[in-house]
């Protein structure tokens, strides 16, 4: 304990954590959407597929915030352009854009020479993140989770229901390219603080994680931030103390929230499951 409080009167760490657990916000707030919509995949796609557009960007002296949202815009026009244009299904479509974009990345950053190394776009570097960046994940994360909070009800039905949005005369189109724009740039203001990685992982597992325990969305929302943020706390803390990759133990702090959720939650974890299941074949004529 005496370690541990010692380690939170550390500024470095202190400000790891505080940026951190906004990061975690906004991706968890996020992902609740991203698993509803069936979008695991096309944020695993941008993630991978903004390496290019930050290394031209670094190679054209722009921000390279511009850089990877421009990419990560492109990537999910292309994939929407040969969906559209061919037989292939999206989830196909989106694994042959992201992993040709990202080799393109690669390849552009072994051919320029920089001071941006591969390592912290990977994973991140938290425990050591500038001051500017943090202050780009404060406004873009709070300005993201704003939009997302205020239009919550929209995107649900949109997430749900498309066609019932249509036929209540709302923009679901609309509605469907400002999420994407949204998770756009939620990735590439956490990329930059925790990495591709970590990013990944922010984006879908909260959200798992919350949907195993409510069917309730606001519940969700809930679960998932309360989740993420935990974890992020957790995973910095054993880093800390361990010695270890920050981002990887973050990414196993959540893992292992899910799978106590996988195992536990009372609403649709597994022992949850097997209980109903052995209540049922015991009473048939009360199940049915």
């Amino acid at each position: 304990m005496n370690d541990l409080f010692e380690n939170l009167n550390n500024g470095v760490i202190r400000d790891a954590i505080l940026t951190g657990s906004m990061v975690a916000a906004l991706c968890a707030v996020l992902s609740c959407f991203v698993i509803l919509k069936g979008w695991s995949l096309m944020g695993d796609a941008i993630s991978h597929a903004v390496l290019p557009g930050i290394v031209l960007a670094y190679i054209a002296g722009w921000p390279l915030a511009l850089g990877a949202f421009l990419s990560g815009l492109a990537c999910s026009a292309a994939t929407g352009f040969i969906r559209q244009n061919s037989r292939i299904k999206e989830d196909t479509v989106l694994g042959v854009v992201f992993t040709g974009l990202f080799a393109f990345g690669l390849v552009l950053h072994s051919r320029t020479e920089s001071e941006l190394h591969l390592d912290h776009i990977l994973f991140g570097h938290l425990l050591g993140i500038p001051s500017d960046i943090a202050l780009q994940v404060y406004v873009v994360g709070a300005l993201v989770m704003l939009l997302l909070l205020l239009k919550r009800r929209d995107f649900l039905l949109i997430c749900f229901d498309p066609g019932h949005a249509r036929v209540l005369a709302m923009p679901a189109g609309l509605l469907t390219y400002l999420l994407l724009a949204l998770m756009v740039m939620a990735i590439v203001v956490s990329l930059q603080a925790v990495g591709i990685i970590l990013v990944i992982a922010m984006l879908i597992t909260p959200g798992c994680t919350a949907h195993l325990w409510t069917d309730r969305f606001d519940r969700m929302l809930a679960i998932a931030t309360v989740s993420a943020v935990v974890s992020t706390f957790a995973g910095i803390v054993v880093s800390v103390q361990l010695d270890a990759d920050t981002a990887a133990c973050i990414v196993l702090a959540q893992a292992s929230a899910f799978v106590v959720s996988f195992l536990f939650a009372p609403k649709h974890g597994w022992l949850a499951s097997k209980r109903r299941a052995a209540r049922n074949s015991a009473f048939p004529s009360a199940a049915s």
